[in-house]
């Protein structure tokens, strides 16, 4: 299936017939962890070692503030399960009350994603997974710390020998945490039962909302496929921040960061990489203008011209997107198998 789902051209027939024959997924025995049919095209777990073992251990260890210096915080505290496992502020605060310069990004179908962190350090989810336990203004522990508390522990010794056949280490660390990370799905958001046949689940305004995204306000140009990100790197205009220049060293770069999942964004305000954009609204109006001078800024970014109808209806279809967040499998009814 193309990544680049929506094509004004072809119009909505095509879109919703591309979606609607996504395969059901397929009972799995070993590798991937259950997840929706709507995202059975995407690539999961690609070394092949998921277990609900692994996955039990590394949503223990997700709310474990053990992992922390001071023990007062755990992975769990920044990304929520009710505000689609972000927290709510403008941008993450760690260890001493430490204020980071980045709003705190969503888990949720990160599984599906090709970089991990807003500029795209991390390739895999088991190397994002480590990054917020080491980083001095987040969790503050050293790996090495962490695994040596963890060894401590009876029955962490005892729950990874049976996950893994062995002791803690920082690389087990990692992938129990990446195997839970790996069940973080959101479904049956109104937009998918739409989809699915459901006429009635999109009111008029998000059904107007959902022509309005992939024809006159372009946004299905990164916001693409069935999660709704492109996975690449683009400048808005937002800030100063270096983003994506800070990994590739490349000067054209400044200023970019990954097009973030629009699945569940009713649930994540604040916006934009630094969470300076309050609402959904402010998004479509932030749109609207074209962005923000930038000598990096996206060729995309341009005036769109909406009328204050249709920015109500963009809204009205994002919000449309929230669903069913859930973690460790997914629902009854929703596809994947339940061992």
């Amino acid at each position: 299936m193309p990544r680049a789902w929506w094509s004004p051209a072809r119009g909505l027939s095509w879109t919703a017939v591309v979606l609607i024959a996504l395969p059901a997924i397929a009972s799995t025995s070993g590798g991937d962890p259950p997840r929706p049919a709507e995202y059975q095209d995407e690539e999961v777990a690609p070394d092949g070692s998921w277990s609900h073992q692994k996955a039990a251990l590394g949503q223990r260890l997700f709310s474990e503030r053990l992992l922390s210096r001071d023990r007062t915080l755990s992975c769990a505290d920044c990304h929520q399960k009710g505000r689609a496992f972000t927290d709510g502020k403008t941008t993450a605060v760690g260890f001493g009350g430490q204020v980071g310069p980045r709003n705190t990004p969503t888990l949720v179908n990160r599984a599906l994603g090709r970089v991990q962190f807003w500029d795209g350090r991390a390739v895999t989810l088991e190397e994002q997974a480590l990054g917020p336990i080491a980083n001095p203004a987040e969790m503050n522990l050293p790996i090495p710390e962490a695994v040596e508390r963890l060894l401590a522990v009876p029955s962490y010794r005892d729950a990874f020998r049976t996950a893994f056949g062995g002791d803690p280490t920082a690389a087990r660390l990692a992938q129990a945490l990446a195997a839970f990370e790996r069940t973080l799905y959101t479904v049956d958001s109104p937009f998918d039962r739409y989809l699915a046949g459901q006429p009635d689940a999109l009111g008029p305004a998000a059904q107007r909302g959902l022509v309005l995204f992939g024809r006159k306000a372009r946004c299905g140009d990164c916001h693409a496929g069935p999660n709704f990100t492109d996975e690449a790197f683009h400048c808005l205009g937002v800030s100063d921040d270096p983003g994506r220049s800070a990994v590739t060293r490349n000067a054209r770069d400044f200023g970019s960061f990954k097009t973030p999942t629009l699945r569940e964004v009713a649930r994540t305000a604040p916006y934009m990489h630094n969470g300076s954009v309050a609402s959904l609204a402010e998004v479509v109006e932030y749109y609207d203008k074209g962005g923000q001078p930038h000598p990096n800024l996206d060729e995309k970014m341009k005036p769109l011209s909406l009328t204050a109808g249709e920015k109500a209806d963009l809204v009205a279809f994002m919000e449309a997107l929230s669903g069913t967040v859930v973690e460790g499998a997914v629902p009854e009814g929703k596809g994947g198998d339940r061992r």
